[in-house]
């Protein structure tokens, strides 16, 4: 392992331009000796020289300027290749029989009647790195760790599913329900890396593209981080990515590359895919992307190992004297190349090789068949091995693999290296059959003309299935799979909870820091306090959480290596090895995948974690959403919270801060369990809760989300009488009405609660209307619900109908119901056909904008006195009072004119 000088260096590369020369006769020698290297055997081996001098520098410990690029060939030679271990004619054999079952997979799911789809194109130029990874690197599970964690190119998963069909891991009848989950439940196989839908099987879900990068930098920190702490021993475990070229330029695919240098990753190695297409065409055609990755990955401090071309090449390179060949492989684009890809030998014989006599005469020798298959280095295990011997010993950096490879390898002319390959899911019987000649397969054509294609598999007591298994039992298990193996938390008492519960009394705090509070007396407990893990994008301030910061201190593997400005200060910024904070900068992207990363721990490492994943509720379910969209595939537990909530109650910041839709966004997250408390007993009900259901006996696979806000406000003790049912469905009574003859229902959530207690207030006193308020303190729960009782009241006509639980708690009020909070009205509208009466909603619909809180609702018409407005018209819609009032009481709040309302509360803390 490297030192934290040399994995942290302040400067990288960088050399000394100012100091004075005290022996030019000495700089005198070493310019001449270049100038005669130069001027007597060329420039080509004075650059020869320079590299090699270059190289020992770095041995020597010498700062020099870093490379961007090198020249386009392996960046391993031949002479520094290791002994391949393995049995290089039955691991061919192997893939040759997994090509060939993935490809008639998705070709059967496409027969009549079914026509599934599926890819094949992107296993078929990456079968050769997956399975030396298979056969010789990837650890499993059996020895009781978490084995490695491999993030699977998601479009490759029929080539994953074809090897496991050779294990015995599945069955014939469920390659052929590949993509027919629930017609052909319980075999059926998901389309792409889904742990969700295939939980013993699948680890990390990886097809929206981008995802499995940013998630394996994190996962691979993650495994840093709990070994700091003490939680689990992950020093064994390597992260292994897998990634298209294309797929790189995505902002999530290369956005983290600095964290994972800085922080000295070389538990993370990547491997990406360059067979230089995307789906519907070139990646750099008038470019070379390897060059381009290569340039991006070193410059943001990586190790970087080229694998461009396979054994075949290396007696042409061997010859290249005055580095013409060379110079031509870095001179032919990348659409060039594709071209080549399908075309003859003899096309390339006249078009690469066929414009310097000297390249001519080096391949005078061979046929055109020969140069036909001078191939790609992805495709050549002995080279792969190489390249994945090198990232495993590496230290003090991470590595990425940029493999060269050809779309479509294997499968035939009108596959390889087309434009169209992506979107090609069946191969004709001439297809089959030149695939089944090229693979070497005892398949007759009888076989292929009658029907659908065979699957093949050698015999479970061939030499190949012996050779596999033998392989993943050396290795430590079958990959992947998804093992659970933490035990239930011993999760704290009614104590922890206590302080929280009993209110505010008259400080006014908002539901930040009810939430900060409950959170530091959890954090004392012996036995879970440990395991929460604390995430902000650099935040913590905000959301009043510097408190933690002389505790639980800021992870960073450095430590602390200078003096903090605040030093002297109680709550001084305070950086350890062994910090339980993630402070992840300015990257919600980034935080989000510590959240799974950490959510997750419970099966990738069998230690549960209880990640608390803080921001501004707009940069959540918006910005980051497909994430947590991620994070519910990958079963990942843990608490999140959209703080400085609400179009409203965000003064000052704008539209771009001001949330008024995230609740609606997290309803259509269904692993997402979301609330919007208004008190701080409510929340102490709502997280002890999730704390039991996602780390209890019972466990279940949720996260949840809480919204809480930034306007302070005085929190009462919780009621004798307080319904934690009602708290923990979605819905309770918090204020009775207590005068007035004309009934009617106010439904608020979180902020919004004070506004309709204000309402009911004005409504008793100016108007003689007795109005209940209640706390919604989850909407999208009482929709859930709901949804769930009507599927079953569909299902089963002949039962006893069921009620959903928001009609049953409504329905001994009465009058009208008036819903308002703030949100969009879409929010609490989730459950109006529901409500036992007549209904309407009050909400932030439209962009939000700076002001004071007070004017800014009443725009919107959602403060207390739009609310008295409300239930009169509703009243009047009824015939109870005469309409006439509802221009009184426009009049008399002057509801029309932003400027009149009271600014309320400016400003606000956490």
């Amino acid at each position: 392992m490297a030192s934290a000088s040399d994995r942290n260096p302040i400067i990288i590369g960088g050399l000394p331009s100012q100091v004075p020369d005290f022996d030019p006769e000495e700089t005198r020698e070493w310019l001449d000796s270049l100038d005669a290297a130069v001027d007597e055997r060329g420039r080509e081996r004075a650059r020869y020289l320079m590299l090699r001098l270059i190289e020992r520098a770095r041995e020597r410990r010498v700062a020099v300027p870093e490379m961007r690029s090198s020249d386009y060939v392996n960046t391993i030679a031949t002479k520094d290749e290791p002994f391949f271990p393995g049995n290089e004619e039955i691991e061919r054999r192997i893939l040759n029989a997994t090509r060939w079952n993935a490809a008639v997979m998705v070709s059967r799911a496409q027969r009549p009647g079914i026509g599934v789809g599926g890819h094949i194109a992107t296993f078929a130029s990456s079968a050769s790195l997956y399975d030396v990874g298979f056969n010789h690197f990837f650890r499993g599970k059996d020895e009781g760790d978490g084995g490695d964690q491999i993030f699977f190119q998601g479009h490759a998963s029929p080539g994953v599913y074809a090897r496991a069909y050779l294990l015995d891991r599945l069955s014939e009848q469920q390659l052929d329900a590949f993509r027919q989950e629930k017609s052909k439940a319980p075999y059926g196989l998901s389309s792409y890396p889904h742990p969700r839908l295939m939980p013993d099987f699948w680890e990390f879900p990886t097809v929206s593209m981008g995802l499995g990068p940013i998630g394996a930098i994190y996962q691979a920190r993650m495994n840093r981080y709990m070994e700091a702490r003490g939680i689990a021993d992950t020093s064994a475990s390597h992260v292994w990515a897998y990634l298209g070229d294309g797929e790189m330029d995505e902002p999530e695919s290369l956005g983290q590359l600095s964290l994972a240098a800085r922080e000295g990753l070389d538990n993370l190695t990547f491997v990406v895919n360059c067979n230089l297409q995307r789906l519907d065409g070139p990646v750099r055609g008038n470019g070379k992307v390897i060059q381009e990755l290569e340039s991006i990955f070193r410059g943001a401090g990586w190790n970087v190992i080229k694998l461009i071309w396979d054994r075949s090449w290396d007696p042409l390179l061997a010859q290249d004297r005055d580095g013409i060949l060379v110079n031509k492989m870095n001179s032919t684009p990348d659409g060039q190349f594709q071209t080549y890809a399908t075309e003859t030998g003899a096309y390339i014989r006249d078009h690469f090789f066929g414009d310097d006599q000297r390249l001519r005469a080096m391949v005078a020798d061979m046929t055109d068949d020969q140069i036909l298959h001078l191939g790609r280095g992805g495709h050549d295990h002995k080279k792969i091995y190489a390249a994945y011997a090198a990232a495993r010993a590496h230290k003090g950096q991470p590595t990425v693999i940029l493999a060269k490879t050809i779309k479509g390898w294997t499968l035939g002319p009108n596959f390889e290296g087309r434009n169209a390959t992506h979107q090609m899911k069946k191969l004709t019987v001439d297809d089959l059959k030149r695939f089944r000649d090229r693979l070497h397969l005892p398949i007759t054509d009888a076989q292929l003309e009658s029907g659908a294609p065979p699957y093949y598999h050698p015999g479970r007591n061939s030499p190949e299935i012996q050779y596999m298994h033998d392989r993943r039992k050396a290795l430590g298990g079958y990959v992947p799979t998804r093992v659970v193996r933490a035990k239930p938390l011993q999760l704290p008492d009614d104590a922890a909870y206590a302080a929280v519960k009993k209110g505010s009394g008259q400080q006014s705090i908002a539901t930040t820091m009810a939430f900060v509070r409950l959170l530091k007396d959890l954090m004392r407990d012996k036995e879970v306090g440990r395991r929460f893990v604390l995430i902000a994008p650099d935040e913590y301030r905000t959301f009043g959480m510097d408190s933690f910061f002389p505790s639980a201190k800021i992870y960073n593997p450095l430590g602390q290596q200078y003096e903090s400005v605040d030093r002297d200060l109680l709550l001084a910024y305070k950086e350890s090895p062994t910090g339980q904070m993630l402070h992840d900068g300015i990257s919600e992207a980034g935080c989000t995948a510590s959240l799974i990363a950490a959510g997750s721990a419970y099966a990738t490492h069998g230690e549960p974690l209880i990640p608390v994943y803080v921001f501004y509720s707009m940069f959540g379910f918006q910005r980051t959403g497909d994430q947590f969209w991620q994070m519910a595939d990958q079963l990942a537990r843990g608490f999140v919270l959209g703080a400085t909530a609400g179009r409203t109650t965000l003064t000052g910041e704008g539209l771009q801060h001001a949330d008024g839709h995230s609740q609606l966004l997290a309803s259509t997250n269904p692993g997402c369990v979301a609330y919007d408390p208004a008190y701080g007993y409510e929340i102490a009900y709502i997280v002890k809760d999730g704390l039991r259901r996602m780390y209890g006996p019972e466990a279940e696979d949720v996260f949840y989300y809480l919204t809480v806000y930034n306007e302070p406000i005085q929190h009462p003790a919780e009621p004798a009488d307080v319904d934690v049912d009602g708290i923990l469905k979605g819905i309770h009574r918090v204020a009775a009405g207590t005068s007035g003859s004309l009934p009617a229902q106010i439904l608020a959530s979180g902020v919004a609660v004070p506004w309709a207690l204000e309402a009911q207030r004005i409504l008793a006193e100016e108007w003689n209307v007795k109005a209940d308020v209640w706390s919604a303190t989850s909407w999208n729960e009482l929709r859930r619900e709901a949804v769930a009782v009507e599927e079953h009241n569909l299902l089963h006509p002949e039962e006893e109908q069921r009620v959903p639980y928001v009609t049953r708690k409504l329905s001994a009020g009465e009058g009208p119901f008036v819903a308002v909070s703030d949100w969009m009205r879409a929010v609490p509208d989730q459950i109006a056909r529901w409500v036992p009466g007549a209904y309407t909603s009050l909400g932030a619909d439209g962009f939000g904008f700076a002001d004071t809180r007070g004017a800014a609702r009443r725009f919107f018409h959602i403060d207390a006195q739009s609310v008295v407005l409300a239930v009169l018209t509703e009243l009047a819609k009824a015939g109870r009072i005469d309409r006439s009032a509802l221009k009184q009481a426009v009049d008399r709040y002057r509801l029309l004119d932003v400027a009149a309302a009271d600014p309320g509360a400016a400003g606000g803390d956490a």
